[in-house]
């Protein structure tokens, strides 16, 4: 039965090559950063128009993004995309990171089927809303107590 599912797998493989890049397959089916940092310095859950939720989490030391972990309830696309934008934001600094657009996931991604593009925008909303809340928690660090994760 192996056998079998080794075929099914690679004629899904090939279809799914057809439509997205490698990037694109390679983080979906091995993504990144899942996961829930505890005591983060910057929390986000944003909800997409397509009704994905994404969250980000981020941990900073002095003024550089040491740590990221991302978790989504979506399809392959927002897992890459969440996959991507937290590797992306690993090792730059909270103003480059909130930089990075739409189009710089698409990009490290290899594109995107554009019925999906909006996974790309979602995932770089929510790193964005997740820098916002670790400046408000450096500004009013005694609000992270009443935070809810």
């Amino acid at each position: 039965m192996s056998a079998e599912f080794e075929e099914l797998q690679e004629l899904v493989l090939a279809d799914a090559r057809r439509i997205y890049s490698e990037t694109v397959i390679d983080h979906a089916m091995n993504p990144r950063n899942v996961g829930a940092l505890q005591d983060a310095d910057g929390f986000a859950r944003v909800t997409g128009p397509c009704g994905d939720t994404m969250e980000i989490w981020l941990r900073v030391k002095v003024d550089t993004i040491v740590e990221a972990g991302f978790m989504t309830d979506g399809c392959g696309t927002s897992i890459a995309s969440g996959s991507m934008v937290t590797e992306m934001a690993k090792g730059t600094t909270i103003s480059k990171a909130h930089m990075i657009s739409r189009q710089d996931v698409l990009n490290a991604l290899g594109g995107l089927p554009q019925e999906s593009e909006h996974c790309a925008l979602l995932a770089a909303n929510t790193l964005k809303a997740a820098i916002k809340d670790c400046l408000a928690m450096k500004e009013h660090p005694w609000q992270k107590a009443y935070r809810r994760q």
